[in-house]
């Protein structure tokens, strides 16, 4: 498996270059996180299902998505909204479903929204400097000392940036090119990122565990034979596991509304990418970098 890395290197760059192209030259389609807009809180007299109200929630004035609390009451999002919009919006809305109470009206602004993409990145980002610590600490053990955990630690986090590229490149196609509202970038969008963060270095971390264990039991297999026979060891697991979460992302998908449509396609890419850099690319980048940086 290890003999094929080329091939597992290539087949990463042809899903994650179209994507960067995608983000450099279109960007994203933001929610009203990132974008600002109109949120209105509301409760209906006639208790609609959410199928219901997102059926309903597109009117002449503006496209919207809907959000159901706890209490039974809806959050509507909206682009931003005049005065006269909104009441628009609100006539429409009562026309459709019945009585309805706004409880709040919540306007986004653009300053508030550039702040959450700042907070966004910084977050991946200490995630991303966190991990690498931590892992070279982790790993620091194996032969080699603080340099082979180093290796270790680097190959995770740039498995881990893999993942969040192919995530928000295709997403950037989706919500840009295609004009697809399950693209949008949204703080669920935010969410599943980290979430795929989370999962991608859990996944990562048995492979060189066993990499690590491996080491000290097979000290006559050189470093590239105990990686390849670490990746055989585990592949079954991380694939079979992985597939069960798909599964139920997939239902979700199939079968929810449009507000948690967009959260289950994120985790549903993020994890296959997960579990896809582990296995062919985290594993045999530290075989590269072993080569071109020799360890004692």
């Amino acid at each position: 498996m290890i003999g094929r890395r080329n091939l597992f290197f290539a087949l990463s760059l042809i899903i994650i270059v179209p994507g960067i192209v995608s983000m450099v030259t279109h960007g994203f389609r933001l929610g009203i996180d990132f974008a600002g807009g109109t949120e209105l809180t509301v409760t209906f007299a006639n208790h609609p299902a959410l199928p219901q109200v997102e059926a309903a929630v597109d009117s002449e004035n503006a496209s919207g998505s809907v959000i159901q609390t706890t209490g039974g009451g809806y959050i509507l999002r909206y682009p931003p909204l005049t005065a006269a919009q909104t009441a628009n919006v609100q006539t429409d809305m009562q026309n459709k479903l019945g009585p309805m109470t706004v409880q709040q009206i919540l306007e986004v602004g653009g300053t508030i929204a550039g702040e959450t993409i700042q907070l966004s990145l910084l977050a991946v980002a200490i995630a991303a400097a966190g991990l690498l610590v931590l892992l070279s600490i982790w790993f620091h053990n194996v032969p080699g000392g603080w340099k082979a955990g180093f290796q270790f630690g680097g190959s995770a986090v740039a498995a881990l940036l893999h993942d969040v590229f192919v995530l928000t490149g295709i997403f950037s196609i989706l919500g840009k090119v295609l004009g697809l509202r399950i693209g949008e970038i949204d703080a669920f969008f935010v969410t599943a990122v980290l979430t795929v963060v989370g999962f991608s270095v859990h996944d990562t971390v048995v492979v060189f565990d066993r990499i690590r264990e491996n080491l000290r039991v097979s000290q006559r297999l050189s470093f590239e034979q105990v990686v390849n026979l670490s990746i055989m060891q585990t592949a079954a697991r991380s694939i079979i596991t992985s597939f069960t979460v798909v599964l139920v992302l997939a239902a979700i998908l199939i079968a929810g509304g449009p507000s948690l449509q967009g959260l289950a396609l994120a985790l549903m890419i993020g994890i296959v990418s997960g579990t896809y850099s582990s296995i062919f690319n985290a594993a045999p980048l530290l075989v590269v970098w072993r080569k071109l940086q020799p360890v004692r």
